[in-house]
């Protein structure tokens, strides 16, 4: 009898603790994660020098929260005064400066923004990429297959006046963050998006790599902390999760679109109480700032490609262009946050940094899967060269 009530006190117990996770989202991702971690524990760790990558992607909506005219233009004016000075004190092991990378959304294109944003990339500080939230017109009914290809390719040609996208041959790419983490249809009910097959179309329309994720809710990759290559279909949505297919060095590339993960997990010190779990993001805003203890976090998830455990793959996020962010973003505290992996990550025998753009550090996800070796920043460029933005083509040769 007191077996009993044990078992079903013990399964009370279970099915409380299930359902808070999956409230959570935790049941999305931790299962596979935890059995990272177990692998991860049981491989020795290498004794040369580990080269860490360090991408910053940025979802910049200048009209957060309803914003008018007035306010997108102080939002994006502090970027481009601020950035600079921070970024211009602070190089990687390569006397690169801090690469942000700009997922702009094409539907705020509507003021000087996106030039703006163009002249301060042209400094040789970051990079623009796709953002994309999407339903169809203004109503509230999802895209369709045709309607989502027209805005994908609508923002690809817009864009391009500026340089934006154009690489040297003339070809046109690009990578991409989908608005409000809806990749593939994958948010119940169809939200923000309605088309299962969103990652045939950004292949088809000539994406290169998706950086959506990490997020703690259902859209969130099973293969957690893991770059993998995946396809979607008609019939069903979230087709990554059932394709995916992960990297190895030296392994042929599986067909499908890259999907490029920053971290996530259960950090054990919470943001407001020191023994309660939070869920790590990777997200960088007021109340989650990039402390000494996050960023070793970071390190220690060792996100990388199998066959190459010495580049390791850092990618942290923002929504930029939130006032009360600012001081997490391009102040005191980011200011902070570029000295810690400046001075923890960079001492020459242990570890050397590298700050990359989405972009390089696609390239160098790549040159690793190709079986590279040495200092990954000689592969920067290595399939993608850095587009031909209008403001920078006469440099474009001596920019590094």
């Amino acid at each position: 009898m007191i077996t009993l009530l044990f078992l079903a006190a013990f399964a009370v117990c279970a099915a409380v603790i299930w359902i808070g996770a999956e409230k959570k989202g935790l049941t999305y991702w931790l299962p596979a994660d935890l059995l990272r971690t177990l692998r991860l524990a049981r491989t020795a760790r290498h004794r040369q020098v580990t080269h860490l990558m360090f991408a910053f992607v940025d979802h910049f909506e200048p009209g957060n929260r309803k914003a008018g005219p007035e306010k997108q233009a102080e939002r994006v004016a502090a970027w481009i005064n601020d950035y600079p000075k921070l970024a211009g004190a602070h190089r990687d092991s390569d006397g690169i400066p801090p690469q942000h990378t700009f997922f702009f959304p094409p539907h705020y294109d509507t003021q000087d923004h996106l030039e703006r944003l163009v002249g301060l990339c042209a400094q040789g500080y970051g990079e623009i990429e796709m953002h994309l939230h999407h339903d169809r017109g203004t109503g509230p009914w999802p895209d369709d297959e045709e309607s989502l290809r027209r805005k994908i390719i609508d923002c690809r040609e817009s864009f391009a006046r500026l340089g934006v996208f154009c690489l040297p041959d003339g070809r046109k790419t690009f990578s991409f963050i989908h608005g409000d983490w809806a990749l593939a249809n994958s948010r119940k009910g169809g939200a923000h998006c309605g088309v299962n097959d969103e990652l045939t179309l950004l292949e088809e329309a000539g994406c290169y790599a998706d950086f959506t994720f990490p997020v703690s809710n259902e859209s969130q990759p099973a293969l957690a902390n893991t770059i993998f290559y995946a396809r979607s279909g008609k019939e069903r949505p979230k087709g990554y999760d059932a394709t995916a297919v992960p990297l190895r060095a030296g392994r042929k590339p599986a067909p499908g679109l890259l999907l490029i993960q920053g971290v996530i997990g259960l950090r054990w010190k919470s943001r407001t109480h020191s023994l309660r779990p939070s869920i790590e993001q990777s997200n960088i805003c007021a109340i989650d700032s990039p402390t000494p203890q996050r960023i070793d976090y970071w390190v220690n998830k060792r996100i990388h490609v199998p066959g190459r455990p010495d580049w390791i793959f850092v990618k942290v996020h923002c929504h930029g262009s939130r006032e009360e962010d600012r001081d997490a973003l391009i102040g005191r505290t980011a200011d902070a946050m570029y000295h810690y992996l400046e001075s923890a990550y960079n001492d020459g025998e242990r570890y050397r940094l590298h700050y990359v753009s989405a972009r390089e550090m696609y390239n160098i996800v790549k040159a690793a899967e190709d079986g590279k070796q040495g200092n990954p920043h000689q592969y920067r460029d290595y399939l993608v060269p850095r587009y031909v933005y209008l403001p920078d083509r006469e440099n474009q040769e001596g920019r590094r």
